[in-house]
């Protein structure tokens, strides 16, 4: 009888190992997240998942687990920023959660195209998740991990918590220090800006509100210092690459990012929550 339970025992096992490598997902991989087979149907084509705070991050299988994980430690630690266990702004993620945001991460271009098409998702390629970055001296190729989580928390969180504030259209408070950043309020890429913008973001495909969430990305993180060593690589889109050229020369966009009430991160994620 032992014998036999000790077969059933290590049969079990095999399943469970075997369930795992099928979709890539090893159990207890990290100390605060676990990636689980995804059984979510309207994202059926994304095999593995992690939760953060409510907020589900889908993979396909050729995402590798560590730039799963890293893309759910970069988001807690944009949500809990002080690491204390505790959401520092709880009604931006009751949003994000009523709003059913989600983080979908693929590894090449068809699976990119895999995600359904509902309102707040947000994309991140596995390619583009760099955790390198962080412990290499904020060098080499960028973490993009640190722009994409921070698009989805401040397009579908803040801009809808307070929406004359941190809204996307004209004449919010945002958008219109975006207009004094531009030179202009331009609900199109303009042929050139003027010699004094310090945001002259050209891609012709964004939008006057992508517009608003790239501004206030490129402002935060060069707030939090992710940008100070990328000026020669940003300047052609975003001029103030370091907290003091962001409070001296945006103060208007500066006060809302440092406001208190707002509780925005203050310190810049490195994909280590609470490790």
């Amino acid at each position: 009888m032992k014998y036999l339970n000790h077969v059933l025992a290590i049969t079990s096992l095999l399943l469970v190992i075997m369930s795992c490598s099928k979709y890539k997902i090893t159990p207890g991989n990290d100390p605060n997240f676990k990636i689980v087979k995804n059984e979510d149907q309207e994202f059926k084509k994304f095999q593995k998942k992690v939760t953060v705070f409510g907020i589900p991050i889908y993979a396909t299988k050729k995402v590798e687990n560590q730039k799963l994980l890293h893309a759910a430690n970069i988001m807690a630690q944009y949500l809990d920023n002080d690491e204390n266990d505790t959401i520092d702004n709880q009604l931006v993620v009751n949003k994000m959660i009523e709003k059913k945001a989600f983080l979908f991460m693929w590894k090449n271009k068809l699976e990119r195209r895999k995600a359904p098409n509902v309102d707040g998702g947000q994309d991140l390629g596995a390619n583009e998740t760099i955790p390198s970055w962080h412990t290499n001296g904020q060098s080499g190729t960028f973490d993009a991990s640190l722009e994409e989580v921070l698009h989805l928390i401040t397009h579908v969180g803040y801009a809808s918590v307070y929406p004359t504030v941190f809204g996307e259209g004209k004449g919010t408070a945002l958008s219109n220090a975006m207009d004094i950043a531009r030179g202009g309020q331009y609900t199109e890429i303009p042929s050139s800006y003027p010699s004094s913008a310090w945001y002259t973001y050209d891609d012709q495909t964004c939008n006057y509100n992508c517009m608003t969430t790239e501004y206030i990305y490129w402002s935060l993180t060069s707030i939090l210092g992710a940008q100070t060593n990328r000026l020669s690589e940003i300047s052609q889109e975003w001029k103030l690459n370091t907290k003091s050229l962001v409070e001296g020369t945006d103060s208007v966009v500066y006060g809302l990012l440092t406001d208190p009430q707002y509780k925005f991160p203050t310190v810049l994620p490195d994909g280590t929550y609470k490790h």
